[in-house]
């Protein structure tokens, strides 16, 4: 099998080398997705041209989008930083982040109803199961493992960016969302990919786009709702 070994971890170079592609593309990625999914997209507020929440409620629910969001990568990347230790603090923090994929479930009940927030929960904490399975075959160095995992992981990315289209297709059109999910995916790829390897100023560099990206996708997800539901942030 191919893998290379940091320390006494190996990690398959399928893996290195999908980082490194990843770096490359980043630069072009995050700026497509600056272009094409930009707060506003296809609203009355003009083409690319982001909302601005106006008033209190509408800032209140702009910022507790953004809390969640932050939450989830900053989590995330905490998972992945004790997890590439062995650090006995990785099961709290994974319990952490599963705790927040709920929060961002509650976040959508009182417009979407119970069942769709529960539906958004299961979702993302997929998400967070099979980032956990990625992180153990690329230790583990088994790269049918991964690849697997890693297919299903693009999967799930998918579902839950149809799920959002469903529920709102005018402010979160389905290409849109796809592409959205896909950048934060491949910018979380390279990340734990740099941690695993130890190549931790380029896994801090990585952390700055994915924070950087996150939050154009929570003021997204946050103007959706707001003009969606208009009545409801007066």
């Amino acid at each position: 099998m191919n893998t290379v070994r940091v320390g006494r971890r190996p990690v398959p170079l399928v893996l290195l080398a999908l980082s490194a592609l990843l770096c490359a593309l980043l630069v072009a990625l995050t700026a497509g997705q600056h272009a094409d999914a930009a707060p506003g997209h296809g609203d009355g507020h003009g083409h690319g041209q982001a909302f601005v929440p106006q008033t209190a409620t509408q800032v209140a629910f702009h910022d507790q989008m953004r809390k969640l969001w932050e939450d989830h990568v900053t989590w995330t990347r905490l998972a992945i930083v004790t997890f590439a230790d062995d650090s006995p603090s990785f099961g709290d923090t994974a319990a952490r982040l599963l705790q927040n994929q709920v929060d961002i479930g509650d976040a959508i009940k009182p417009y979407y109803g119970k069942a769709a927030g529960n539906q958004l929960t299961t979702l993302l904490q997929g998400h967070i199961n099979i980032a956990v399975e990625l992180l153990q075959a690329a230790k583990a160095g088994d790269t049918a493992a991964f690849d697997d995992a890693n297919a299903r992981w693009y999967d799930n990315a998918n579902q839950i960016a149809d799920f959002l289209a469903a529920a709102n297709p005018h402010f979160w059109p389905d290409d849109t969302m796809r592409a959205a999910m896909k950048t934060h995916l491949d910018q979380t790829l390279a990340e734990a990919a740099h941690e695993l390897h130890g190549e931790y100023p380029a896994s801090v560099v990585d952390y700055e786009a994915i924070h950087a990206h996150i939050l154009m996708m929570a003021d997204q997800l946050s103007a959706g709702v707001i003009e969606r539901f208009p009545a409801r942030f007066h």
